[in-house]
């Protein structure tokens, strides 16, 4: 499902490892998500999004946001027919929201709990 862009799910463990010289000291990855080459991060203390660019994928952007810039959220269920899950994120300062895919085997309602446990607090 990855070749259609839809997110599944990636260890925390080892995105912990991949990742640890973008986290900072004390930060845990509660949740990770793999689409195609680039990576989605739901830490203790910011949304994460790693964007490797260009045919090689050496060139890579990464997307910090701390939670408290995440004015609101919204989950889609995957249904019958529209097999992938949806994620919009809409952050401060920005009228578009940030969409991201998931696979149905990914659990949206964890998603929605992690940033429903950050976000709202």
């Amino acid at each position: 499902m990855a070749l259609f862009g839809n997110a599944h799910t990636i260890d925390t463990a080892t995105a912990q490892q991949e990742y640890a010289r973008l986290l900072g000291q004390g930060e845990r990855v509660h949740a990770a998500y793999l689409l195609i080459r680039d990576t989605i991060l739901l830490t203790d203390r910011r949304l994460l999004l790693v964007d490797k660019q260009g045919i090689t994928g050496k060139k890579v952007e990464y997307h910090s946001i701390p939670y408290r810039s995440i004015t609101h959220f919204a989950v889609e269920t995957a249904g019958t027919l529209d097999l992938d899950a949806e994620l919009k994120i809409w952050v401060s300062g920005t009228p578009m929201p940030i969409r991201k895919s998931f696979t149905k085997d990914v659990d949206i309602y964890e998603v929605q709990a992690i940033l429903t446990q950050f976000v709202a607090k």
